[in-house]
């Protein structure tokens, strides 16, 4: 997940991540206070890798507030977004 200050450095962050590595967006969160929060999953380096490039490019317009890859995320953490009880569908089992 990228946390950003200001939707524009959530879409330059965003679109960094997506063209940086092979990772699904899963959505975003307004949090309040100007934060926004994007989410996105795919294997852990992919993601490790997605984040740090969109962080970069959020920084370079405007504030990164925090930055955090979860490995293995429990199938329940979905339940915490408003819009990720939605969306969000836990991975198939292996």
């Amino acid at each position: 997940m990228l946390e950003t200050k200001g939707l524009t450095a959530t879409f330059e962050g965003t679109d960094a991540m997506l063209k940086a590595a092979n990772v699904e967006l899963v959505g975003w969160e307004k949090i309040g206070s100007g934060h926004v929060c994007t989410f996105i999953r795919g294997d852990v380096a992919a993601v490790k890798s997605a984040v740090e490039a969109g962080s970069t490019a959020a920084a370079a317009i405007g504030e990164v507030i925090a930055v955090n890859v979860i490995p293995r995320p429990h199938d329940d953490l979905h339940l915490l977004g408003r819009f990720l009880a939605k969306t969000a569908t836990p991975p198939a089992a292996k």
